[in-house]
């Protein structure tokens, strides 16, 4: 797989709502309980200060997603956040890790100085490692942070990045 990073435009929403909402649907990484629509979702994508997709460059297809903008406001608006769904027949490919990757560079871009996760699930373990290799930090561990589809708590582990 060729993969590119690639701006988001209407003409993939129906790409990126089955991706993202596959996420959500799933109930145990976004905090998102609702599904997006085609108009909500517009909306939503086209809101972030950037969103990117993961496009294989031979067949045009669109593998993977992810979103960028600020975390807080004001004094703290210099610290972005971000979100990143991979499609679930393109997962161990190191999409994520591509996406994780231009999203650092993307936010320094786009003036940000931290990337802040505010909760990663103690049970997302691909992430988990592939944070701690790009060299994220761990700020702790708040117990029973997220709320799963089932209606068990998972404890989350927010981190950063200085970009």
């Amino acid at each position: 797989m060729d993969i590119q990073i690639i701006a988001y435009s209407p003409e993939h929403i129906e790409a990126s709502l089955a991706i993202w909402n596959d996420v959500v649907r799933n109930g145990i990484a976004f905090p998102q309980e609702e599904e997006l629509t085609a108009e909500t979702g517009h909306a939503f994508f086209s809101a972030q200060t950037f969103t990117g997709l993961a496009q294989d460059r031979e067949t045009r297809e669109i593998v993977g997603l992810y979103i960028l903008h600020p975390n807080n406001v004001g004094r703290c608006g210099h610290i972005c956040n971000a979100s990143y769904a991979v499609s679930a027949k393109c997962r161990g490919h190191h999409i994520g890790e591509m996406l994780v990757r231009h999203s650092l560079t993307k936010g320094k871009e786009c003036g940000f100085r931290i990337l802040q996760f505010n909760a990663v699930v103690r049970t997302n373990e691909n992430a988990l490692a592939l944070y701690k290799k790009l060299g994220f930090v761990q700020l702790g561990v708040i117990p029973g942070g997220f709320r799963k589809k089932d209606g068990s708590f998972e404890d989350i582990i927010p981190h950063y990045y200085l970009l």
